[in-house]
């Protein structure tokens, strides 16, 4: 079993698309960043960084209850429990996964997440705040776009975590100021994985 402690942000879905394509067993805990809920003290014992996701396997590899916390640190450690085939084995499509899943959790979430807080939350309008942060999301779609136009998936030929870590956050296009229309590639492969049904059912965990 599987406590998984996340909210409605795309840094929690991709764990939930995870957990549902792996089919595992796991009970949500909402925990409500809106009123601080990541900085009560029993979740700061699972998360010490106070963020979402984390996770806390109660049949870890010792047969102890281990915490698992970043997004993508859980996703390969939910693969690699699990032996799954969405992080590739063969030494050059796990290299090519691990890079774009790094691509991800370096770049395409963190100024992504930027450029919604200076559209939408900033108390007042940053005119450089919003240049910046802008241009560099245009930049990085335009990165994924080169890489889809190579490659039928973000990992290379198969569907894989990369994906998996990339999907919650385009699905924010529209926050983040970007018409996907001008991404034909990004727009045809968002457009694929939204019909797989672990996505669908992931992104419903837990509901907006």
């Amino acid at each position: 079993m599987i406590d998984f402690y996340t909210f409605a942000t795309p840094n929690g879905r991709k764990v939930s698309i995870l957990l549902e394509e792996l089919g595992l067993e796991y009970t949500t805990h909402v925990v409500d960043i809106r009123n601080g809920g990541q900085f009560a003290p029993d979740y700061l014992a699972i998360n010490p960084n106070g963020k979402i996701p984390a996770i806390v396997d109660h049949d870890g590899a010792d047969g102890k209850p281990l915490s698992v916390f970043e997004s993508g640190a859980i996703l390969i450690y939910l693969c690699e429990k699990t032996a799954s085939h969405l992080l590739p084995v063969a030494p050059r499509a796990r290299a090519e996964t691990l890079s774009w899943l790094m691509f991800q959790m370096a770049g395409f979430g963190p100024m992504l997440g930027q450029a919604h807080h200076f559209l939408h939350f900033a108390p007042e309008q940053v005119p450089y705040g919003i240049a910046r942060y802008t241009q560099e999301t245009k930049r990085l779609y335009g990165v994924l776009e080169q890489r889809l136009a190579d490659c039928p998936y973000v990992g290379g030929q198969a569907y894989t975590i990369a994906d998996i870590a990339i999907f919650p956050w385009v699905d924010r296009h529209e926050l983040h100021g970007v018409d996907l229309g001008a991404f034909p590639h990004i727009l045809g492969w968002y457009a694929k994985l939204k019909t797989r049904t672990a996505i669908q059912a992931g992104m419903a965990i837990p509901p907006s």
